[in-house]
């Protein structure tokens, strides 16, 4: 198969499965290159018997060695750490019925859930779990043996905790997170209570780069004060637009023409109970 074919088939997969391990939009976007140039460079292609298997392979292996590489980058980053917001224009194509393009698993929440693993747990799990490969093929993609896999993956599993169910359908999670802006713009305060759990966590990823929270704020007053304190610190002189942020609907905020903040929600019982806020410049700059 030519390399133009097998770029059409599989970059949107194995870039589903970079971000997933990595979290960075960029980073995966890399990597993916990478593997389609690794495949290119070979002397005779005509001996790899499984394309799909060899790339994902690449891909994974890839993941594995900047993931360690980058471990005590991670261990010193400043505040909470929140994955890359990969937006609608950034979204992944195709066919909306593939296992790996389900929403619900390159939601903020699923891939905050994946980063408890480690990364060979994560390899193992994303393998098994959203590509469907078998024990076997998963070992020999990340060297291990077919029984140790298995257990790993199993591990994995009981770690994970999601519940999609929990998730509202797009077009009334859209509908929550408009009312939630506009009450919060006007003040309006009973409808807020209405939209938002008592218990609501606020997430603000700086990275040492801008002001935010350094810690989670947690529960609804200091939540709302938080974000009525940034209304204000702003003056008015700032934009919102809603969009597709990570399979889900989202916010993005504006303020000298540049963009500040994305926001992305989990829901949980018909309210919002997380708030995830991506203000790193350097994790937006794929957005700018």
């Amino acid at each position: 198969m030519s390399i133009e074919k097998l770029y059409n088939l599989y970059k949107t997969p194995l870039f589903s499965l970079a971000y997933r391990m990595l979290g960075s939009v960029m980073d995966a976007e890399d990597i993916v290159q990478e593997a389609f140039l690794a495949y290119d460079q070979l002397s005779d292609s005509s001996v790899i018997k499984n394309e799909r298997a060899f790339l994902y392979k690449i891909v994974t292996n890839r993941c594995l060695d900047l993931l360690r590489s980058s471990a005590k980058k991670r261990e010193l980053y400043v505040g909470p750490w929140l994955p890359e917001p990969l937006i609608e224009n950034n979204a992944l194509g195709g066919d909306p019925s593939d296992a790996y393009l389900q929403h619900e698993s390159i939601s903020t929440a699923y891939l905050l859930l994946l980063q408890q693993l480690n990364a060979v747990e994560r390899a193992v799990f994303l393998l098994r779990e959203i590509f469907h490969y078998s024990y076997d093929e998963v070992a020999e993609m990340i060297g291990k043996s077919s029984t140790n896999c298995r257990q790993i993956y199993h591990r994995a599993k009981k770690s994970i905790h999601f519940d999609p169910d929990q998730t509202p359908s797009i077009s009334m999670a859209e509908e929550q997170i408009k009312e939630f802006v506009n009450s919060l713009m006007q003040g309006n305060t009973s409808k807020l209570l209405e939209l938002v759990s008592e218990n609501v966590v606020f997430y603000s990823d700086g990275g040492g780069k801008v002001r935010a929270a350094q810690i989670p704020i947690i529960g609804f007053d200091k939540v709302i004060n938080f974000h009525d304190n940034i209304l204000r610190m702003y003056g008015g002189k700032y934009s919102y637009s809603f969009l597709t942020v990570n399979g889900l609907p989202g916010v993005q905020v504006k303020a000298d023409e540049k963009i500040q903040y994305i926001y992305s929600f989990a829901f949980k019982n018909n309210q919002i109970q997380t708030i995830y806020a991506v203000a790193n410049p350097d994790k937006l700059r794929h957005v700018q």
